[in-house]
């Protein structure tokens, strides 16, 4: 028998806990057929302990997985689950660090502010670990995320409750973005006719030049972009939409993704906190300076450091800051009972988690008094705004949608090899002069430029040829296998987009599309195309890039199933393998803090339950192993029993939750193994397994809802002690010992 390795990451949050259940049981379920569970800990905390071994003993040291996996991503043999893990912002990584010091972990602090060599090293060496750092190192392949059949059909079966009516009289909320000098307005951007190496300078207004990054590989065909963010018009958009929301008595909302696009979104949000607040900012601002307040870590960065000032003069800020919301529109909250806005923390608010719950709840958002209200959405960028300006105008017009009716957006999403469109990664840049930015090639030609002023935002990306090549063929191979139309979402108005069209030009006469409905559509008009047919109950395939990805794949799947984690995302690697992603965790911290608070945890594993189905179904496919297959069939067979008898996680507490639930999807798995007649080996074996657990079903129940209740402790959040986390997570003695002595 041929021996496969499924590599299970270990995270962060309520997917590492519920992990901690559900792991159990798929290594007994395996055991004795050819097919190793290994862990790998990419965790916020994991990487940081990877990243820093220089002080810490032998017993605290880790490898570094990440990289590990990495390089696992690149050969045939990889097949990779994948849980959600922090994209970690600033002041998670530094809650992180304090965690880790307490423990004893000698882990330096995060120089927010270097001041010498030293100190830009050492911010250099966490940038590893902030931000979207995983997943360009493991996406070695383009993504296909879509429901899996039985997830679809159980929503349209039995809709989510969640969706909220848009009001018949007419709503005032609306999507707004910049109309000029934003990163949309001046991108450009060619491809490489041969491969060179390239330097990114800015030259300033008295012939200066300050190298900002050098030795950039780039390759034959890569196409790569610079666009630039001039933060005067942004900070003018700012004021005149705040005025704007004052006027028409509506929430101010601002969407970005300060923790993705760890070096652009940051910025942006830093400046709304400071228009927003200007009044008070500019009053304290040398206190507010000798503190190391800093606005792009939001309101609450500026309020935790006040505990440095004086009672008297602390009380002063806060007073001032207090004042603002006299004369300013009132913001959407995010906790309205902790006074928690829209501006407070950056992570806290991420656009592909908030805009849909904007849609779904009728064009409203939370006001600081608990209650729904309309609201102005911020969208500073027009590559992607008018995407969501045009589902928010479609609601106002058709209504809300229906989950029980509407069709499927699923997506091809281009990510392989770190196709970038986007702020996220190390060629971005604040502009600290006047000049010109500029991308110059070894023989001292300028490929790229743009003209900045002081403290605008520069970002240069970069997409490979293998990578686009890869991705039209995906989109092809789905939609021959759905015959759905394929839609891709590009502009040719946009630098990045118009370079991308010639590529997909030139690349889909490569596949048999005889009989294939394939479109190239700008964003808004691909999402009025999308649109029409979802309410129609069609299906569309959506074929976007890496941030349109990432908008879609939770805008859709919300109004649809209810929540991204239903999603099933399989990422077809370049070379062979296969990755299989389980799902957004954006919801993860309030699930863990109800868990610490009352002993219940209402994370759902679906998206774990439904990943490893496809992978179990590579390895049938890469080595012959029939018994993969047989386990492959039945846990989808178990996966749609779940659904169809309701055993989710509630909400509640003292109702089932996540150990409930994968009890119950252990049960349905056994059953259906015990019911199948591939295998007799295993037909045999799980029947005896599928009568202890149906005949002590009752008791495992009642033992998992006996914990419920009270306040637990794991040992940690970044950083949990692991002996701590596994009894909190398998506290039914019976159902442990059917598992482990399977």
């Amino acid at each position: 028998m041929k021996h496969s390795k499924i590599s299970w990451t270990q995270v962060d949050e309520a997917p590492a806990l519920a992990s901690k259940a559900l792991l159990p049981v798929i290594q007994s379920f395996t055991k004795g057929t050819g097919i190793e569970i290994e862990t790998a800990d990419i965790s916020l905390a994991g990487r940081i302990i990877a990243n820093f071994p220089d002080s810490l003993t032998e017993g605290q040291k880790i490898p570094d997985y990440l990289t590990q996996l990495g390089e696992l991503a690149k050969t045939p043999s990889a097949n990779i689950v994948k849980l959600p893990n922090i994209s970690a912002s600033v002041p998670q990584l530094q809650a992180a660090i304090k965690e880790l010091q307490e423990k004893g972990y000698s882990i330096p602090d995060y120089p927010e502010e270097p001041k010498n060599d030293e100190q830009r090293a050492l911010q250099k060496r966490f940038a590893v670990v902030l931000g979207s750092a995983v997943n360009p190192v493991l996406r070695e392949g383009n993504s296909d995320r879509r429901p899996a059949v039985s997830v679809k059909q159980f929503a349209k079966k039995h809709p989510h409750k969640m969706m909220k009516p848009w009001p018949e009289t007419g709503s005032k909320s609306r999507v707004v973005h910049m109309t000029e000098k934003d990163f949309y307005g001046s991108e450009k951007s060619v491809t490489m006719d041969k491969a060179a190496h390239v330097r990114i300078e800015l030259v300033n207004k008295n012939g200066q030049t300050t190298i900002l990054k050098e030795n950039l590989s780039l390759l034959e065909g890569e196409v790569i972009d610079a666009a630039v963010m001039n933060v005067k018009a942004l900070r003018k958009f700012y004021t005149e939409q705040i005025n704007a929301a004052k006027e028409d008595g509506v929430l101010l909302s601002l969407h970005l993704k300060a923790t993705m696009m760890k070096i652009s979104d940051p910025i942006m949000f830093g400046h709304c906190v400071s228009v927003y607040y200007q009044d008070a900012l500019e009053k304290h601002v040398n206190s507010l300076k000798e503190i190391g307040a800093n606005v792009n870590h939001g309101l609450a960065d500026i309020l935790d450091k006040l505990e440095r000032l004086p009672a008297d003069k602390k009380a002063e800020i806060e007073k001032d800051i207090q004042a603002v919301y006299d004369n300013r529109p009132a913001l959407a909250m995010v906790d309205s009972k902790k006074g928690i806005t829209n501006l407070h923390v950056p992570n806290n608010v991420i656009i592909d988690a908030s805009m849909p719950n904007v849609v779904r709840d009728g064009g409203k958002m939370w006001n600081n008094h608990d209650e729904l209200q309309d609201c102005i959405a911020m969208v500073p960028d027009r590559c992607y705004a008018t995407i969501y300006k045009e589902i928010v105008e479609d609601a106002k017009k058709n209504g809300q949608f229906d989950p029980a009716t509407m069709g499927n957006v699923s997506n091809v999403g281009l990510m392989a090899q770190k196709a970038e469109e986007y702020g996220s990664h190390d060629k971005t840049f604040k502009a600290l002069s006047e000049g010109i930015i500029q991308v110059v090639d070894g023989s001292e030609q300028v490929i790229l430029e743009q003209e900045v002023e002081k403290g605008d935002i520069f970002r240069m990306c970069q997409v490979k040829d293998i990578a686009i090549r890869d991705w039209v063929k995906l989109a092809v191979k789905r939609a021959r296998a759905t015959d759905s139309p394929a839609v891709f979402w590009l502009d040719e108005n946009r630098g990045h987009d118009a370079e991308i069209i010639k590529k997909v030009n030139t690349y889909l006469p490569e596949h048999d599309t005889t009989g294939l409905e394939i479109h190239i559509l700008e964003p808004q008009e691909a999402m009025k195309f999308s649109l029409k047919r979802v309410r129609k109950g069609e299906d569309t395939i959506a074929v976007t890039g890496n941030v349109l990805r990432d908008y879609l794949t939770d805008l859709f799947p919300i109004l649809e199933l209810g929540t991204s984690a239903r999603m099933l995302s399989i990422v077809p690697l370049l070379n062979g393998g296969g990755l299989f992603e389980t799902g957004a965790g954006g919801s993860a911290p309030k699930h863990v803090a109800q868990f610490l608070k009352e002993g219940h945890l209402r994370w759902d594993s679906l998206g774990e339950y439904c990943a490893l189905v496809p992978s179990l179904e590579l390895i049938a496919e890469t080595t012959d192993n029939t018994i993969a297959t047989v386990l492959a069939k039945s846990l989808d067979e178990a996966i749609a029993k779940y659904l169809e008898n309701g055993r989710l996680p509630s909400r509640k507490v003292n109702e089932i939750d996540n150990r409930g639930s994968t009890f119950y999807l252990a049960l349905y798995w056994a059953q259906a193994l015990a019911s199948q007649h591939e295998d007799q080996t295993l037909k045999s074996r799980f029947s005896e397994i599928a009568k202890a657990l149906e005949d002590d079903e009752e008791k495992i129940v009642d033992e998992m809802l006996q914990v419920q209740g009270n306040a637990v402790d794991i040992g940690g959040y970044y950083f949990p002690n692991a002996k701590m986390a596994t009894e909190a997570m398998r506290p039914s003695g019976t159902f442990n010992k059917i598992i482990d002595t399977m």
